[in-house]
């Protein structure tokens, strides 16, 4: 029986972990978590904030997905639209999901990201 998502992976090219510390971290607002050491050699950086984490992992042949994302809950959206902006980050608004205030925004290597809020 499955009890929760543990975390969600998302790919990236090599030698992209710098962009990714600063997005996830410095525009996102998440930590990153240490790699097991055998997994740390293969590349890729884990993020965490609160029970959301959020792995990269390296793929050579790396192409950014055009429809699938992560949809990822916030509080205050408004404000955190903001604060991705104020750090550069696109924030495209879309009003399809009764119920909730959501935008879409993605990572600096192209994973789309969504941000949602129950109204």
């Amino acid at each position: 029986m499955l009890t929760g998502v543990d975390h969600v992976q998302l790919a990236a090219p090599p030698g992209s972990e710098d962009r990714l510390r600063a997005y996830y971290t410095g525009v996102l607002g998440m930590a990153e978590i240490p790699k097991p050491p055998g997994l740390a050699a293969r590349g890729g950086c884990w993020f965490r904030a609160g029970a959301v984490e959020l792995h990269l992992g390296i793929e050579d042949d790396f192409r950014p997905a055009g429809k699938a994302h992560p949809g990822l809950r916030v509080t205050d959206i408004g404000t955190y639209a903001a604060r991705l902006r104020a750090r550069g980050a696109e924030v495209t608004w879309d009003a399809d999901l009764p119920g909730h205030r959501r935008f879409y925004s993605h990572d600096p290597v192209g994973n789309r990201l969504e941000f949602l809020e129950p109204v």
